[in-house]
């Protein structure tokens, strides 16, 4: 048995190989009307291609708990029941082939309402299908986007009552695994770093304080989410700055704080929150951090960055770096990297009848 197809179970949940898609927004939602933030047909084909390539398990993209936490008009979103209803159509197909299926949960906060990035992914307003958007502090992003509304105590209540409603509605719609999204610059991620967090209240200041919304948002999920399944958490391990930021520090030490609070498994990212940083990107960049989790906490994670190559993504699991291994552009890039891997390494993967000429 190699370690990447080596089986993993958590609650009483087993997934069938530690080669991971990790969710990657496809911006192809409708900006308006009744299907508003419901996945489509390239949704569909965009997350079945890589269930019959072999992957274990599929965290399908920030999908908004909101309209107003979308990243753009263009994104999923799980917070009416027409948008259930299409869920389900995915669901039910990565499951027959014995694919996982996962939904990350976000709130973009002060990175919300702008453009698809092709289209340069500039901040659009009302007339673009676009919003004011929210965070904790009223600290613009960058100089392109807009100062956001600083939410108020009870506005911070609504948005975690809001994560609680699409785990709700994720679990109706047959996802077996929820992660919050808590990286990369969104709300979450802004209250946890003192870089984009300057509240005077309970909600900042003091580490306890800024962490105080997103373990409000994981018992809020943990709540609703049924016991024998699991809950993922994202985290941006460093924001790469010298001072004033989110540390890896910090970020082994909230580990211990979301296994209490019940968080299954850590996915470890880094960066987004600050603008104009420079991040020494090289295969594997990010491994590092969420070794250190794993080697100091009692949480699993997975890692993610720059994982492409077969031996790399097996010696990442072989040296006990990481429980699992999340291909983000090389899944883009090749929807059936899970069976090339089996076959390489000698290991088993299910492979659809219809494609049994290609074992």
């Amino acid at each position: 048995m190699t370690a990447l197809f080596e089986p993993f179970t958590l609650r009483e949940l087993t997934i069938p190989n530690r080669v991971w898609m990790p969710p990657m927004c496809q911006y192809s939602a409708a900006p308006e009307g009744q299907e508003t933030g419901a996945p489509t047909d390239w949704h569909f084909a965009h997350y079945a291609a890589r269930a019959t390539g072999g992957t274990g398990l599929i965290i399908v993209e920030a999908t908004a708990v909101s309209p107003q936490g979308r990243i753009s008009p263009y994104d999923l979103g799980i917070w009416n029941d027409t948008q259930v209803e299409a869920f389900r159509r995915i669901t039910r197909f990565l499951t027959a082939q014995g694919t996982v299926p996962a939904i990350q949960l976000a709130h973009a906060g002060r990175k919300a309402s702008t453009d698809r990035p092709w289209k340069g992914g500039a901040p659009v307003g009302p007339d673009e299908h676009g919003w004011q958007p929210v965070a904790p502090s009223p600290l613009a992003f960058d100089d392109r986007h807009p100062v956001p509304d600083e939410l108020t105590t009870g506005q911070i209540k609504d948005v975690v009552e809001q994560f609680a409603a699409a785990a709700r509605r994720a679990l109706a719609a047959g996802f077996e695994i929820a992660e919050i999204h808590g990286a990369h610059g969104y709300l979450i991620n802004e209250f946890l770093s003192p870089h984009s967090n300057h509240r005077t209240d309970a909600y900042g200041g003091s580490y306890e304080n800024r962490t105080r919304f997103a373990l409000e948002v994981v018992d809020a999920v943990r709540e609703v989410w049924p016991d024998d399944k699991p809950l993922f958490f994202r985290v941006s391990a460093t924001e790469w700055l010298e001072d004033g930021g989110w540390t890896a520090d910090d970020t082994v030490r909230f580990a211990a704080d979301l296994r209490a609070h019940g968080i299954d498994l850590l996915d470890v990212s880094t960066g987004g929150n600050a603008s104009g940083v420079r991040i020494p990107t090289a295969p594997g960049y990010q491994v590092p951090f969420a070794a250190r989790v794993r080697n100091e906490t009692s949480l699993p994670v997975a890692a993610v960055g720059l994982i492409t190559d077969v031996e790399q993504a097996e010696k990442i699991l072989a040296n006990g770096e990481a429980d699992a291994v999340l291909l983000g552009r090389e899944l883009l890039r090749s929807p059936s990297w899970a069976r090339h891997a089996a076959r390489e390494l000698g290991g088993e993967v299910r492979v659809p009848d219809q494609y049994h000429r290609s074992v």
